[in-house]
């Protein structure tokens, strides 16, 4: 190639770029991602960084079909080799899942939980125990209060902070007690001794992006996060705690979080309760409600339109909702690929 090639050449890419190195490093900026991934009722949420992190949510149920699910859109999907973390928010079976079986699919590096309590409670399956305790190895690392799992981040803040573990939240000292003396017009239900009410919740916040997640927290503990003192802040995205059941989803939360957008990851005959969707439809400043599954024991004006809905029957190919920011974390997207849905929103 002759000089004057070369010269040419090289103008022409340096336009391609955007006329300054700026431009290509814009070009290769990624943003972060949350896929909700459908186990029929479960959970399973995968958040992939923009430095290409991951961390998976929850594990969704035993057995062979969720582990493939998971593994496929971590994959297909996602175009990831291995889940950097994952976090079990409690040990019921919808949750915790195989943690042996996903590891056959997808290889799995570090393990959080809330601590794997002694003696195990009547709603935690030993079985289920020794299973997570053989795939560690004994390695996983319990989450309290306060805790953060340090992942890279680039010029863009990333953090993710835990704000309640084992039925106490941020702030409080170990065994508090599950209510509190704080009345916004909705009274303590009777106290609960599920695993349920010792689920991990936590804040993850990408520049001006918060997205909250608290597994399958119930009325009470959801209660103290925001009353008194409101630990969470409000939020551009709220995924519907406890697959949208109604002894969860505390109006006095979900009014303090205002979310812009409120994702449930429930199943046809499990969660997506009519109650929460009322509640949810009266928060100020909700724009939009997705569903991974359409209830089918519930009226059309009790389930969000077809087009927020991933799956719309029982018998279904598991489809899954993708939400993606932006690289500078001031807007997001929610996508539903098997309807070919897409909504934009502006991070608060």
């Amino acid at each position: 190639m002759m000089r004057w090639q070369r010269v040419v050449l090289l103008i022409l890419l340096v336009g391609l770029c955007g006329l300054c190195p700026h431009g290509l490093q814009a070009a290769q900026q990624k943003g972060l991602d949350i896929y909700f991934i459908d186990v029929e009722g479960g959970a399973a949420t995968l958040i992939v960084t923009p430095q290409r992190e991951s961390l998976l949510v929850d594990c969704g149920w035993p057995g062979e079909r969720d582990p493939a699910r998971i593994a496929k859109v971590a994959k297909e999907v996602a175009g990831l080799k291995q889940i950097d973390h994952l976090i079990i928010t409690h040990w019921h079976t919808d949750h915790a899942g195989d943690v042996a079986q996903l590891m056959k699919v997808i290889p799995v590096k570090n393990f959080y939980d809330r601590g794997i309590p002694d003696p195990l409670p009547r709603d935690v399956s030993r079985q289920q125990i020794e299973i997570y305790r053989q795939a560690t190895q004994g390695k996983s690392i319990p989450l309290k209060p306060g805790d953060e799992i340090k992942l890279k981040s680039g010029s863009v803040p990333l953090k993710l902070r835990v704000l309640a573990s084992s039925g106490i939240v941020l702030g409080e000292p170990p065994h508090a007690p599950q209510t509190r003396p704080c009345d916004r017009g909705h009274a303590a239900m009777p106290e609960d001794t599920s695993d349920n009410a010792r689920s991990i919740a936590f804040l993850l916040s990408f520049g001006n992006f918060d997205f909250f997640d608290a597994g399958d927290l119930t009325w009470n503990v959801e209660h103290k996060l925001v009353c008194p003192t409101n630990l969470v802040g409000t939020v551009d995205v709220y995924q519907v705690t406890h697959h949208g059941m109604d002894i969860s989803n505390n109006p006095v939360l979900m009014q303090a979080l205002q979310p812009r957008v409120a994702i449930m990851n429930n199943g046809p005959r499990k969660g997506g309760a009519a109650k929460t969707y009322a509640r949810l439809k009266s928060v100020q400043g909700l724009e939009d409600i997705f569903q991974l599954h359409r209830n089918v024991q519930t009226t059309e004006e009790d389930n969000a339109p077809p087009a927020f809905v991933a799956n719309d029957e029982e018998n279904c190919q598991g489809e899954f909702i993708h939400l993606s920011v932006d690289p500078t974390g001031q807007t997001y997207t929610v996508a539903v690929p098997s309807k070919g849905t897409r909504r934009s929103y502006q991070t608060r």
